[in-house]
């Protein structure tokens, strides 16, 4: 029998006021997927085509414009705030820059704390419980006392994720956690965030570019393009038979750890720029830069469907890539 998803998302769009009479910006476009329970599900493409609006706006620290989020069977997309509340526990988030998101005026003692005083914890209880998680995320409970600046940026990361943990949470939103570090930081965090989802059962929507670390923590991956969804699948046939052109390009820009197949390998390049999402084209949205664009492409936006009969890989694409 097939279980209901965590987090169920559909037809999301969050739109932005232009300035000065300009045009609204559509950020997000009829954004839709599922997350299991203890799944990670990756979100990747160009800066600006709406990760992490996407993102904030599944955790509600931004406004959906329309749609649905379904967690754990209640849409949250429309909650009021006193509604929502509750279930903040549930929904946590880990930001791109440890450093600005942590509070500069505020020991880590205070900075993990602060969630569970604002569900009910006394003082005592929420110093407990931030020890415990500074000892879970790796670090020494004595620097509590400690403010974010004393910490490298590795170790900022990892009080972001004990912040994030401190409620107990189902599902974790990860906007670019890794990609402010150095790469050797970068390992030890994504690993940690691995043992965490095994350890306490966690379900992720990470969000990022790098597409070697998606490949590495992501049991599935969307892609992104425009403010929509244009790909998305297991992560073995996303990345072995890519679907959607742009997928197929983002691909072809990761390095191969073997000098010989880098060097004669095709390397498929995309002019111009992404159109902005004030003034979309017509059609599908790639078509002013897909080198397989026909003239439906410019008329008829493609839907979200799948690529071969009975796969769950999907693609928005007229003319998609089969196996």
């Amino acid at each position: 029998m097939k279980t209901e998803p965590l987090l169920s998302v559909r037809n999301l769009t969050t739109t932005f006021p232009g300035r000065r009479r300009a045009a609204p910006i559509r950020a997000v476009d009829g954004v839709g997927f599922d997350i299991a329970a203890g799944e990670t599900l990756g979100l990747v493409g160009e800066s600006g085509c709406g990760k992490s609006t996407t993102g904030r706006t599944i955790v509600r620290l931004l406004e959906p414009s329309a749609g649905s989020v379904v967690y754990d069977g209640r849409d949250i997309a429309h909650l009021s705030q006193r509604e929502l509340k509750p279930l903040r526990k549930d929904l946590q988030m880990v930001f791109q820059d440890p450093h600005s998101s942590l509070n500069p005026r505020q020991t880590v003692a205070r900075i993990i704390s602060d969630p569970l005083l604002v569900h009910g914890s006394s003082a005592s209880e929420a110093r407990a419980r931030a020890a415990e998680l500074m000892d879970l995320v790796g670090l020494i409970p004595e620097h509590l006392d400690r403010y974010p600046h004393e910490f490298s940026g590795g170790q900022a990361q990892r009080i972001g994720i004990a912040r994030a943990l401190a409620t107990g949470p189902r599902l974790v939103v990860a906007d670019e956690p890794v990609s402010a570090l150095d790469v050797s930081v970068q390992a030890q965090i994504v690993n940690l965030m691995e043992r965490l989802q095994r350890e306490l059962g966690l379900a992720y929507l990470f969000i990022a570019h790098d597409l070697s670390v998606v490949k590495r923590v992501c049991d599935r991956v969307a892609v992104m393009y425009l403010g929509r969804i244009v790909e998305i699948g297991d992560r073995t046939s996303v990345y072995e038979a890519p679907a959607h052109p742009y997928t197929q390009a983002l691909l072809s820009a990761v390095p191969l750890p073997d000098p010989a197949a880098e060097r004669t390998r095709e390397r498929i390049t995309l002019h111009g720029d992404p159109p902005s999402p004030a003034s979309p084209p017509p059609g599908c949205p790639f078509h002013p830069r897909c080198p397989k664009a026909q003239s439906i492409c410019h008329t008829d936006p493609p839907p979200l469907r799948t690529t071969t009969p009975d796969t769950p890989h999907q693609a928005a694409c007229h003319f998609p890539e089969t196996p």
